[in-house]
């Protein structure tokens, strides 16, 4: 018998309720793992209707849904020869559960129920799932007829058991079980499972990918085996953005891995592994368990018997990305996806010169940036992405600039009380990024506001620095900020009709997330948009995110946004000397008082 086995995992792009979208790129995946000479296979989290259905999770027809998608995957001969395990909720006595559906050759082998739920951060779990509270506990699950049917199977195993093939044994853990004190994968190692896996939906936040890593790299540290991660990947709809890294390790090394973030639909990662690797780091520590799992046995072996002059992979070094980095990539991915689902030709941003609004810009034309480079490299669904949404079919974008310019749209509000100093940065950065710049005076649309006020009550509000009250001071510049967002809108819906094209523009806000939790910004001015790219980002991190777009992008309108920052920076550099701040994974540093 061989001892070397190719194990495959992905990361996937499934949107939310595209049940056939989501089938073909489940049917690519198995594809190309089996090409790769991959014997199992898996997936992310609830891959087969898509993580974000929210509500849709309560409907009998998305249930439904998942079943006749399973069907079509175990009777496609893609499926064939090579154990698939899949993600989809699945009703059990009533009790809906978030499951893993394992099957081979058009037999259901088990159906593994999640038991530790996410119910934190952005996570909701418990509103649609139940988890199963049963360990090591195995019972009857009859199949909906359509699946008898088939695989001519009346009930197939449901629990928390593990599948034993003919020379190894695999256990799951799906996403939030990993991040547990008590996670799976600890009793399963000494019980023998030699081979874990972990299928999730974890959502992109700064500095959290090193988390991530080091938490698989530390499950198979202790007690030795092979560790497998499937993710997510992009915006399936919500205000999430997941981000990929699937990757394989073994004994606390990482072997394969996938990118945290990246444009491609379906990206396979594949290892060849030495089982008995596992078997001699494992036989200077364990002992035996006391409570073993109930083993779903198959005849079937992952490794074959003329496999000794098969080359195994060695661990690899994980360059993680700064934080800068981070903001530049995964907010650009996820503007991508929510354009390209959305129907709409493109994104208009009330650009004022500003820290906030300079950033978001950035983050546009580093999506540009993303998908000349994708374009490049040969991805035919992102170009024929682009083609659909600016309306071309020839169309094929070289530079980021020229595709900046066909995409985004900026402009820039100015007032009585505008700076020329602001209203040059912004026209410098829109040139320099390429967008279509618009300026816009809003002077004569605040008298008409004003007007109607004077009008009803016979007077005539005035700044303090025209003698009047605080009151009167405040209501103006809430005035002026509100009338931002109703032109904004305006031009977002109509100035491409102006332009005899079609479609219309989505509005993106520039709030970042310091403002958000101290409430320091005008309701319904321009944070309120379709869609704010830096609402999760502190003032902080923006404040670098700049400074490496200069450094980046050679974008020197930039220069004046950070110059001060800098040298604030710096004396925030001195103060840590003295206090520890903020913590390694902080999302929300001190907001600063210039903000």
């Amino acid at each position: 018998m061989g001892r070397k086995v190719t194990l495959a995992t992905c990361s996937l792009n499934q949107w939310a309720l595209d049940f056939e979208g989501n089938l073909t790129r489940i049917l690519k995946s198995i594809e190309i793992a089996k090409q790769r000479g991959a014997k199992y296979r898996l997936g992310p989290e609830l891959e087969i209707c898509g993580y974000g259905c929210a509500d849709h999770f309560y409907e009998s027809d998305t249930l439904l849904h998942c079943f006749q998608v399973l069907k079509s995957l175990m009777e496609s001969p893609l499926t064939q020869d090579i154990i698939c395990d899949v993600g989809m909720p699945v009703m059990h006595h009533n009790v809906r559960y978030n499951c893993r559906v394992i099957f081979l050759n058009k037999k259901i082998l088990l159906i593994r129920p999640k038991m530790l739920l996410a119910n934190y951060g952005n996570n909701r779990e418990f509103r649609w799932f139940s988890p199963w509270s049963r360990p090591r506990y195995v019972e009857e699950y009859f199949l909906p007829r359509m699946i008898q049917d088939l695989t001519g199977q009346t009930t197939v195993p449901f629990g928390d058991g593990v599948l034993s093939t003919k020379d190894t044994c695999l256990g799951s853990e799906i996403c939030a079980e990993l991040w547990n004190p008590r996670s799976p994968h600890v009793d399963m190692g000494l019980d023998g499972i030699e081979i874990f896996t972990n299928s999730s939906a974890s959502y992109h936040e700064l500095r959290k990918a090193d988390h991530r890593v080091n938490l698989i790299k530390s499950a198979t540290t202790k007690s030795g085996g092979i560790y497998l991660f499937a993710n997510q990947k992009g915006c399936d709809g919500d205000r999430l953005y997941y981000d990929g890294c699937a990757m394989i390790a073994i004994n606390g090394d990482i072997v394969a891995r996938g990118a945290q973030f990246s444009l491609e639909d379906v990206e396979v990662v594949t290892a060849t592994l030495d089982l008995e690797d596992v078997r001699s780091y494992r036989g200077e520590r364990l002992t035996k368990h006391h409570k073993p799992y109930t083993r779903i046995k198959t005849d079937f072996s992952l490794s074959d018997c003329d496999d000794r002059c098969l080359p195994t992979h060695q661990p690899v070094e994980w360059i993680f990305h700064t934080p800068e980095e981070e903001i530049s990539l995964g907010p650009a991915c996820w503007l991508w996806d929510y354009l390209r689902r959305s129907g709409q030709a493109g994104f208009l941003l009330p650009l004022s010169g500003g820290v906030d609004s300079s950033s978001t810009a950035c983050i546009v034309y580093s999506m540009c940036v993303q998908i000349c480079q994708a374009i490049k490299d040969g991805n035919s669904q992102v170009l024929e992405d682009v083609q659909r949404v600016v309306n071309d079919s020839s169309y094929r974008p070289e530079d980021p600039r020229e595709l900046c310019g066909h995409l985004f749209t900026t402009c820039y509000m100015a007032s009585e009380n505008s700076s020329e100093d602001t209203r040059n940065r912004a026209k410098d950065l829109a040139a320099q990024i390429g967008s279509n710049h618009l300026n816009i005076n809003i002077d004569m649309a605040v008298k008409g506001m004003l007007g109607i006020f004077s009008m009803v009550t016979g007077k005539w509000p005035q700044f303090c620095a025209n003698g009047g009250s605080a009151r009167e001071n405040l209501a103006l510049q809430n005035v002026q900020a509100r009338i931002r967002m109703i032109l904004a809108y305006l031009f977002a819906q109509l100035c491409l009709w102006a332009q005899g094209k079609p479609g219309g523009l989505l509005v993106l806000g520039s709030a970042n997330v310091d403002e958000s939790l101290t409430g320091y910004f005008t309701k319904y001015d321009c944070s309120s948009a379709d869609i704010n790219p830096i609402g999760g980002v502190s003032k902080m991190d923006l404040k670098c995110f700049l400074q490496y777009c200069v450094k980046s992008f050679q974008l020197t309108a930039l220069i004046g946004c950070v110059a001060f920052p800098f040298v604030t920076h710096l004396l925030i550099k001195s103060l840590r000397n003295h206090f520890v701040w903020p913590p390694k994974r902080g999302r929300y540093p001190l907001r600063h008082a210039w903000g």
